[in-house]
């Protein structure tokens, strides 16, 4: 009998392309993807998942308890890795009380019915059910910010500085209290920023590509001085996979990428490739493009994190290099 995970945000950028993956090198794994289809959400993204007989798509919210609950008792869930998140830092300075909602009681809908599913009681796991694990999935801005030198480690003190942020880290403090109150076997992964095929044009890389094409203006917060660690999705993807399998109990991993980047240098990046892969009509270089606006409140200068636990521990290493990832995301959005 095959074994069901609960993918929750599986259209979202970061599990759609998790979501293929794992069906694929799991054929014995039935992969039920709970997802609200936010505006986030992209059913078209998981079209590779459409014919495959481990996969099932439900539509709905984690804040909705009898739902998640139903899903546990109906397929069995064995796991749960959980993705579903609202993730847009500006989003979030407009609208703090979606993240609220979704980041912090969603975690605890999620994390309450595997808890009553697979335990009978604080560190009383019912027969049958020791193997099963709850991953989250979570960020490195909940350590807030760093200045030129250092890195995020998973010993760093929580400064989460945004609505978004914050809701992120209260999601963590809720997943760490299932394991150390109720001893559920959970496991959290807080990554640097993700870049690659499928992600929501309202990101960085994504938002520069369409707005190039459309020979609009790039606009750059600041001086464009702002640096942020780059993972290449589908390492991403990989990481989670060893940790979800092979991660210790009640442990954080962080996941980086090892590519600092500031703003300025990955617009420039974008609009060299652009240039040679689809030159201006004009014959003019989509760098002219570049304009700079006022700073986001509360602009974080730096992120960037040190991946040594995970690499040393899982084995895991990223496949991609900046160089080599960004090239084959904007050719995947020329596509």
């Amino acid at each position: 009998m095959s074994q069901a995970i609960l993918v929750t945000g599986g259209a979202g950028f970061i599990g759609s392309n998790f979501v293929p993956y794992f069906c694929k090198k799991y054929p014995d794994y039935h992969i039920i993807n709970l997802d609200k289809l936010t505006y986030a959400g992209n059913l078209n993204n998981l079209s590779e998942c459409a014919n495959m007989p481990n996969y099932t798509f439900v539509q709905g919210d984690i804040c909705d308890e009898t739902l998640v609950k139903n899903l546990f008792n109906q397929y069995d869930i064995r796991g749960v890795i959980h993705f579903a998140a609202e993730s847009h830092v500006d989003n979030s300075i407009k609208n703090p009380k979606a993240f609220i909602q979704t980041n912090i009681e969603g975690t605890f809908t999620l994390l309450n019915a595997a808890f009553k599913h697979w335990m009978s009681g604080p560190n009383q796991v019912k027969a049958g059910y020791e193997k099963c694990r709850f991953h989250h999935i979570s960020t490195d801005e909940v350590y807030g910010a760093l200045g030129k030198e250092g890195f995020f480690s998973e010993q760093t003190p929580y400064r989460p500085n945004s609505p978004y942020s914050a809701s992120k880290a209260s999601s963590d403090f809720l997943v760490r209290a299932y394991f150390h109150t109720y001893g559920m076997n959970v496991t959290t992964s807080n990554c640097s920023n993700n870049y690659g095929p499928k992600q929501h044009e309202e990101k960085l890389i994504p938002h520069m590509i369409k707005l190039a094409l459309e020979l609009k203006p790039l606009p750059i917060y600041g001086s464009g001085q702002n640096v942020r660690d780059w993972l290449y999705v589908l390492d991403h993807c990989k990481a989670i996979d060893l940790i979800f399998h092979n991660g210790k109990a009640g442990e954080t991993y962080n996941i980086g990428g090892h590519n600092e980047r500031n703003n300025i240098e990955i617009v420039h990046r974008i609009c060299a490739i652009l240039d040679e892969k689809r030159p201006r009509a004009d014959g003019a270089k989509y760098a002219d493009l570049i304009t700079f606006v006022q700073d986001r409140a509360g602009h974080d200068f730096r992120y960037a994190i040190d991946a040594s636990k995970i690499e040393r521990e899982l084995g895991w290493k990223a496949d991609e290099t900046f160089d080599t990832g960004i090239i084959k995301t904007v050719e995947w959005y020329l596509k």
